[in-house]
C-alpha cells in the first residue's frame, strides 16, 4: 500500500507541470525540449565529454552567447543574423507542415515543393538581370505560384481520387528531384561548383556582406516577412471562417461534411496554403540562404520542418520558437565540435529527440488524464 502511495504522490509531481490543459499547449513542448537535452546530456557523458561546456559552445556558435575572439568583420551580431538566415526558411516550412496538420493532412511534399519553385524563380527572375525593386518581390510571388500549384495538386488528388497526399508528396518528391537535376545539368550548371549557376545578387532576398560598422553581416529579408505571415496565419486560424472550416476539416471530416462544410474544397485550399508557404520557403532558401541549386539533392529543411511543427504543436507562433530552437542547435554544432570535441552529428541526435519526445504529447495528455481520474476516483471513495 505504501509503496501504490509513493508511486501515486512521483506520478502527482512529475505530471503536474503539464496538468494544466490551458497551458499544455507551452508546458508539454517544453516538456519535450527539457527530456530531449537531458537525454543528449546523458549520451555525451556517456562518450566522456562535458554536456554543459558542449551546449554552451552550441549558444556560442549560433550567436546567442559571445565567442571568446572573432575573424575581421565579424561579431556574435554577425553570427546572430547568419542564424535568422538559416531559420527563416525552416519557419516557412514548418508553418506550411502546420497547415496542413491543421487540415488533417501531413504535408511530406515540403522539399519537392521548394526545390520547384527555387528553381523557377532562379531561371525566371535569378537570370534575368532585373532591378532588385522589381526581382525581389517576383521571386517572393513565384515562390507562392509555384508552391502553391504543387500543393493544389496534391489536394486535388486527394478530393478527387482520394490518394494518400504522403504517397502524392513522396513521388513528386522524386519528380521534381530528378527532372530538375536533368535541366540544371543540361542548361544551367556552373562547370566549377556542379551546381546551377550563380544568381544576381539583385533578385537575392538576403543582402550579402552589408558593411555596418566595421561589420559585414548578412541581412535576412526574408525573416520578417516570415514573422509577419505567422501572425496573419494564426489571426486566420482563430478569427476567420477558413479557418474554422480547414480546422473542422482536419478534425472529423464525416462531422463536418454533415455540417454543410465544403470538404474536398477545403482540402484543396489548406494544400494550396501550405504549398505557397513551403514556396516562400524554396524561394528564401535557394535565393537566399543559398544562392544556386545543388542537382540531384532535397532539402533537409523540409523534413526537420516535420519535427518543427510537432514541438510548435502546429501553433504559427510556437512554429517560430520551435524553428529557432531547432536552428540554434544546427547552426551552432559546428563550433560545437570545434570547441567540445563532440562530433557534429550529435545535433541531429538532439534534434531527433526532440521529434521523438514531441510525438509522445498525445500520450502524455493521456497520461495526465488518467491520473486526474484516478485521484477524483480517491477522493471520491475516501468520501
Amino acid at each position: 500500500m505504501d509503496k501504490d502511495k509513493r508511486k501515486n504522490i512521483l506520478s502527482k509531481n512529475l505530471i503536474r507541470p503539464i496538468s494544466n490543459e490551458k497551458w499544455q499547449p507551452i508546458t508539454l513542448p517544453l516538456f519535450s525540449i527539457l527530456i530531449s537535452f537531458i537525454a543528449a546530456a546523458i549520451v555525451i557523458l556517456i562518450i566522456g565529454k562535458n554536456p554543459l561546456q558542449a551546449f554552451y559552445n552550441l549558444l556560442q556558435g549560433s550567436g546567442i552567447l559571445p565567442k571568446p575572439s572573432y575573424a575581421g568583420y565579424k561579431s556574435m551580431l554577425t553570427d546572430f543574423l547568419s542564424l535568422l538566415n538559416a531559420m527563416t526558411p525552416l519557419v516557412f516550412a514548418s508553418l506550411a507542415v502546420a497547415v496542413a496538420f491543421k487540415a488533417g493532412l501531413f504535408n511530406i511534399g515540403v522539399s519537392g515543393q521548394m526545390l520547384v519553385s527555387g528553381f523557377l524563380a532562379t531561371v525566371i527572375v535569378g537570370y534575368s538581370g532585373l532591378d532588385a525593386v522589381i526581382a525581389k518581390p517576383l521571386v517572393l510571388l513565384i515562390g507562392i505560384i509555384a508552391g502553391g500549384l504543387m500543393g493544389g495538386l496534391v489536394g486535388w488528388l486527394k478530393y478527387k481520387f482520394n490518394i494518400n497526399e504522403v504517397v502524392s508528396t513522396i513521388m513528386l518528391n522524386y519528380i521534381a528531384q530528378y527532372v530538375i537535376s536533368f535541366f540544371i545539368q543540361m542548361y544551367y550548371v556552373d562547370p566549377i561548383s556542379r551546381q546551377s549557376k550563380y544568381i544576381s545578387e539583385e533578385a537575392r532576398l538576403t543582402l550579402v556582406n552589408v558593411e555596418i560598422a566595421n561589420l559585414k553581416m548578412d541581412i535576412p529579408l526574408g525573416f520578417i516577412i516570415a514573422i509577419i505571415i505567422a501572425i496573419i496565419l494564426k489571426f486566420v486560424m482563430d478569427k476567420t471562417v477558413v479557418g474554422y472550416e480547414i480546422k473542422a476539416v482536419g478534425n472529423n471530416r464525416n462531422a463536418a461534411k454533415y455540417a454543410g462544410i465544403n470538404v474536398g474544397g477545403n482540402t484543396v485550399l489548406a494544400m494550396v496554403i501550405s504549398g505557397g508557404l513551403a514556396g516562400l520557403a524554396g524561394v528564401t532558401y535557394y535565393l537566399g540562404y543559398f544562392s544556386s541549386i545543388q542537382p540531384k539533392v532535397l532539402s533537409s529543411i523540409g523534413f526537420d520542418s516535420i519535427a518543427v511543427s510537432l514541438l510548435g504543436n502546429s501553433h504559427p507562433i510556437g512554429v517560430i520558437f520551435s524553428s529557432f530552437l531547432v536552428s540554434i542547435i544546427d547552426q551552432g554544432s559546428t563550433y560545437m565540435s570545434s570547441q567540445a570535441g563532440i562530433r557534429q552529428e550529435i545535433s541531429s541526435v538532439i534534434i531527433g529527440l526532440i521529434l521523438l519526445f514531441s510525438a509522445c504529447g498525445e500520450y502524455l495528455k493521456h497520461k495526465v488524464s488518467r491520473v486526474k481520474e484516478k485521484e477524483v476516483e480517491r477522493k471520491e471513495s475516501e468520501s
